[in-house]
């Protein structure tokens, strides 16, 4: 960043009216190009009394510029502003109708400073076994792309692997690339994989979250072997099904045979029951 020369001034401030208590934990929220200043305020006042704050910034060695002027939310959008190539000095304070606080300054360069955001979107698609990644560059606040601001700096991590292991394992792989349009090879076929990328820029050592994990199968004929391989699933399941069926009749049968055995009748019964059947009739 192009550094502020900002010469030192002197206030003076009567005592009495500069006994209210300064703002707290004064940061910059900030992503790409947009900044927003936040601080806390956790202290007591009057009753009738409202605390309001003024935000300000440096650009030059003379002139101070206010962005939000007595409100009453603890932020305020810097968004516009500021330069994301120079570097600031960013100050708020408290006021009521009848006192205020000191002011609370900190320097903010966004070039150094400011969270770079991942990829605006990411498309994920099979051509002919391959995987063909399209990268869209974070946008700035104005939806233009920081490869504006950043020249050749911006480059993105891909990282991918087969949808059944999870990224953490060592067997996800890793590519660096500025290209926005990448083609991953030498990839299984029929294959689901998922990717994600994450933005860097490597003189200042920011990385971005990662983008939104994105998941597509690859085309392609299936590899012989994995043919043969379901081909011996196939019938091991069809073994196992007429071997199932087998074992069902078997016990089944043992089970009749068990609870509800055939009756023998004895053998003079037999001769009786022999004796009094009638004969057929002759035709």
């Amino acid at each position: 960043c192009k550094q502020c020369h900002v010469r030192k001034t002197y206030s003076v401030t009567i005592n009495s009216l500069v006994n209210l208590r300064r703002p707290e934990n004064v940061s910059v929220d900030s992503l790409n190009t947009r900044y927003v200043l936040r601080w806390d305020w956790p202290h007591e006042t009057a009753a009738n009394q409202t605390v309001t704050f003024t935000a300000q910034y440096l650009r030059n060695e003379k002139y101070w510029t206010s962005v939000c002027v007595n409100v009453l939310e603890h932020r305020c959008d810097f968004t516009g502003a500021i330069h994301y190539k120079i570097s600031f000095l960013l100050r708020v304070w408290a006021n009521t109708s009848q006192q205020s606080s000191g002011w609370v300054q900190i320097s903010f360069c966004p070039d150094e400073h400011a969270a770079l955001g991942p990829p605006s979107s990411l498309k994920l698609s099979s051509v002919k076994g391959d995987l063909e990644i399209i990268i869209t560059d974070p946008l700035s606040s104005t939806n233009q792309s920081m490869k504006t601001l950043l020249n050749d700096r911006l480059s993105y991590r891909i990282q991918y692997w087969r949808r059944s292991e999870e990224p953490q394992v060592p067997k996800a792989k890793d590519l660096e690339t500025k290209n926005n349009l990448v083609m991953l090879t030498e990839l299984d076929r029929q294959t689901w994989y998922c990717v994600r990328v994450q933005s860097r820029d490597g003189s200042h050592k920011k990385s971005s979250v990662f983008s939104d994990t994105h998941c597509t199968r690859t085309e392609g004929q299936m590899p012989y072997w994995q043919i043969f391989l379901y081909f011996l699933i196939s019938l091991l399941l069809s073994f196992l099904l007429v071997l199932l069926n087998f074992c069902f009749y078997k016990m089944i049968t043992l089970l009749k045979n068990t609870f509800c055995p055939a009756i023998q009748l004895p053998d003079h019964i037999q001769e009786v029951q022999n004796i009094y059947t009638p004969l057929p009739a002759p035709k």
